[in-house]
Formats: C-alpha cells, sequence, structure tokens
C-alpha cells in the first residue's frame, strides 16, 4: 500500500504502524509517531492498522546543538 512517511511517499507492506516502523529499519525507544496527526504511543503501534494513504511521522532525537 503507499503511504507518506515523513512527508515521503513509501509502497509497503507493513498493515500496522509497528510492522512499518521494522520495514522502514527504525528502531528503538525512543521514537514518537503520529498516524494522520494524531500521537500514536509506543504500546498502541502493534494494534494500530494502517490504510491506503495514510500520513505517518516518525520522529527521534538527535544529537547536537
Amino acid at each position: 500500500m503507499k503511504l507518506t512517511v515523513n512527508g515521503e511517499t513509501h509502497e509497503v507492506t507493513a498493515v500496522t504502524l509497528a510492522g512499518l516502523l521494522a520495514e522502514l529499519d527504525y528502531e528503538g525507544g525512543w521514537l514518537a509517531t503520529a498516524l494522520n496527526g494524531e500521537v500514536v504511543p509506543a504500546r498502541e503501534r502493534s494494534g494500530c492498522r494502517l490504510a491506503e494513504g495514510d500520513r505517518i511521522e516518525i520522529l527521534s532525537p538527535m544529537k547536537g546543538g
């Protein structure tokens, strides 16, 4: 299915937000995620189903200043 992740279109096979993170090689407990503008807590990602055209934002902290 086609999704927009951080502003870029991706063709993915994942059906959940947790699956998407694994498919795109995002790891770690420091990630923040949002689906169509709504924050999705880490504990809810495995049950968060994705649909064609969804917009996902994945944020991770960066070092520096």
